[in-house]
């Protein structure tokens, strides 16, 4: 079973849109240090610092998909889809390295004195810079979850951090405006990392979790009702049921015992069957593996075993 989960215009899809994402991205950089550099805002350099390390991360991502594609080889038995849970852990962790950028600049400028010029100018290119952002993001998180990337997903959100971040700097600026007080500008970019400070976060928890086979319970909860399901009517019974998230799609094990007297070629064929039906139930899709085995000897042979019991069994 070929193990690409992508058809050619999915992978059409979700290169364009990362393509997309970066050169945004770009565009996102340039115009938010242009508002730096009309206003001296300490939050909109905040803003602008984000975007650098999100260009990075993008850069990261597309590489990260690029690979993803590539077939499993005699190096990487199990494909390479893998790669996505590095890339979203790399995201969540530039996402992080930001947040506390913007707290040191945001306090940095509070005690080094405030000055502010040429707010119109700077909200006007940093509230464009949100509406882009917000609308990518959107699109690159919804896109993602569609495709099942996990690559594209964890970029979107970066993309939304970004938006986010930009609408913090705005109430910001909006509150010097009309106050005339000028910490609030360091003060929304300290509240603004905190809030990117827990996305990044998030995502590298997400990022640990797959590369450690995290168990997914409803993907265990489909499983034991699907091999419940497809296995009782037929008087077998099942154990040592596992399952993993390659980042493209699902690796499923279970044992299936028979009862005694079963032919080879109708237990393969029930065993293919049962694979078939798993296959086609999850999403993303899933590659089963069965391991036959014959209910009457199986204690003699496993002592150590608990016959019939389904699920994980060390």
């Amino acid at each position: 079973m070929n193990l690409s989960a992508q058809s050619e215009s999915d992978r059409k899809a979700l290169s364009f849109a990362m393509n997309l994402s970066l050169s945004i991205g770009l565009l996102m950089f340039v115009m938010k240090m242009g508002a730096y550099v009309l206003t001296g805002s300490a939050a909109i350099l905040s803003d602008a610092a984000e975007s650098v390390v999100h260009v990075a991360a993008v850069i990261f991502a597309t590489y990260s998909l690029r690979l993803s594609y590539q077939p499993a080889d005699e190096d990487h038995l199990y494909g390479h889809a893998k790669i996505s849970y590095f890339s979203a852990g790399f995201e969540g962790a530039m996402i992080v390295l930001a947040a506390f950028y913007i707290i040191y600049v945001s306090i940095q400028k509070w005690l080094g004195g405030l000055q502010l010029e040429n707010l119109g100018a700077g909200t006007a290119l940093t509230a464009a810079a949100a509406a882009i952002n917000g609308g990518l993001g959107g699109y690159l998180v919804w896109l993602g979850r569609r495709k099942h990337s996990l690559i594209l997903e964890a970029n979107g959100k970066h993309v939304l951090t970004d938006c986010w971040t930009s609408i913090a700097v705005l109430v910001g600026l909006a509150l010097v405006w009309f106050t005339k007080w000028l910490p609030f500008d360091p003060i929304c970019g300290i509240l603004m990392a905190c809030n990117i400070l827990w996305s990044g976060t998030g995502l590298m928890k997400s990022a640990f979790g797959g590369l450690m086979d995290k168990t997914d319970p409803a993907t265990l909860a489909k499983l034991t009702e699907i091999l419940n399901r497809e296995t009782q009517p037929r008087g077998l019974s099942y154990h040592h049921l596992r399952h993993r998230n390659l980042g493209d799609a699902h690796w499923v094990e279970v044992h299936l015992l028979f009862p005694a007297g079963a032919s080879l070629t109708g237990a393969h064929r029930t065993a293919t069957d049962i694979e078939r039906v798993i296959e086609a139930s999850l999403t993303p899709r899933a590659h089963v593996t069965t391991h036959l085995e014959c209910a009457s000897d199986h204690e003699d042979l496993h002592p150590h075993e608990a016959v019939g019991k389904p699920g994980f069994k060390p």
